[in-house]
């Protein structure tokens, strides 16, 4: 059976923490995401009972992956003597993620909490498999030599690529912005750097950071749809991200809202991403004001000062990415839906059609769902590259159960 996580297929073993099985799994993604906690906090959150949580916290503790803190009344849920609360020691194991877009690789180093500790931009010499392979395997380690301790903790290399990518053969099937069709990336960085390195879709890349370390802790069902050059979206179900049995779920897109609307790069017409993608829009513009929008703040200085022609393009778009939104909605009816992505800038823009449209097409209690715009940079990319090693880092064999607690502990 496939497995929907992310594979090593190249690199030499990295050791994890002592998680002992599910149970260890599940008690150690508690205290990374929902941490400092008692122990009485984490058996109360997990359902598990005491000497459960005990036995699992013991060889953690003694490999160093947790500390105790000091004991205080406000640290545990519970009244009376205060508890110890444990806490995950983050700069036990370091982690490379890289993000590679069409003209730059933007690398973090973070530390097992997905806290950036450095910071690489590098431009992207040209698209040839080769020298981008080069050029990662430069940026990993102008990276790692930053600190001694980033190589000698290390923990595992992620990388994310925009399109169709295989995590399990570690295969770049098709990355539209880079032109690659069927590139075994994974085996090529791994010969280049003999790292422990693992790919992804950078959406759903950014989305396991959400469901870590972001808007999405503590919610079972959500998804993450980024709007810029290209409409990308990732699913988190039931406590996993969900790849499908191709790798391709989620990609509304590709979803076609108009049978007759423009041709999209994927051989398709009425595409999302043909309708509402930075680059349709700008080509849009250009067309309608013979050339005057150069660029895509350009297209957007035109809108907001007042052109209802060059308005009614984003108009267009927000209805396009509207209808993807409450497809999303439908199919899978999640708590919330992160928004974030480049195309943020132009929002303003978009948000009332987004909403109308949504409000419209979301069936019954799925129009429900949050709708959270949540801005990222780059950097914020690259680190998701960097979550998905450390998913795998602490369950190799399958994806962690973290979405299991109900919600981080509040504070009395």
């Amino acid at each position: 059976m496939r497995h929907p996580g992310h594979s090593v297929v190249a690199g030499p073993p990295v050791v994890g923490p002592p998680i002992g099985g599910p149970t260890g799994a599940l008690v150690f993604t508690t205290v990374l995401t929902g941490g400092p906690l008692s122990r009485a906090d984490v058996a109360e959150l997990t359902g598990l009972s005491a000497a459960a949580v005990t036995k699992a916290m013991r060889p953690l503790a003694d490999a160093g992956y947790l500390v105790e803190e000091e004991p205080a009344d406000h640290g545990s849920r519970r009244v009376g003597r205060p508890a110890t609360p444990v806490r995950v020691c983050a700069e036990r194991c370091y982690f490379v993620g890289i993000k590679v877009t069409g003209d730059e690789l933007i690398g973090v180093v973070t530390d097992l909490q997905a806290t950036i500790c450095a910071v690489v931009h590098r431009p992207l010499p040209s698209h040839d498999v080769d020298e981008v392979v080069a050029a990662l395997a430069e940026l990993a380690g102008e990276l790692l030599g930053e600190s001694r301790d980033y190589r000698r903790r290390f923990g595992g290399l992620g990388v994310s690529v925009g399109g169709d990518v295989d995590p399990e053969t570690g295969t770049v099937r098709y990355a539209p912005f880079l032109g690659w069709r069927q590139v075994p990336l994974v085996r090529l960085l791994g010969v280049a750097t003999g790292l422990h390195v693992l790919l992804e879709n950078d959406v759903r890349a950014l989305t396991v950071a959400e469901q870590w370390f972001g808007a999405g802790l503590g919610s079972r069902t959500f998804a993450v749809v980024t709007v810029g050059v290209g409409i990308g979206c990732a699913l988190f179900v039931n406590g996993a991200v969900v790849a499908g049995a191709h790798g391709v779920a989620g990609e509304i897109g590709h979803f076609p809202v108009d049978a007759y609307g423009p041709l999209c790069h994927c051989g398709n017409r009425g595409c999302v991403e043909a309708i509402a993608g930075s680059s349709a829009i700008l080509a849009k513009v250009t067309a309608i004001t013979d050339g005057r929008a150069s660029d895509m703040d350009a297209a957007i200085a035109l809108a907001r000062g007042g052109s209802p022609e060059v308005r009614a393009v984003f108009t267009v778009a927000g209805h396009a990415i509207g209808m993807a939104l409450a497809a999303v909605a439908n199919f899978i009816g999640p708590e919330l839906v992160v928004i974030s992505g480049d195309g943020l800038e132009a929002y303003d823009l978009f948000e009332d059609q987004i909403r109308t449209t949504f409000a419209e097409q979301a069936f019954g209690a799925a129009g429900e769902c949050d709708l959270i715009i949540r801005p990222h940079t780059f950097d914020d990319w690259a680190r998701g590259a960097a979550a998905v090693a450390i998913q795998r880092f602490i369950e190799p064999g399958t994806t962690a159960p973290a979405a299991r607690f109900r919600a981080p502990p509040l504070s009395v």
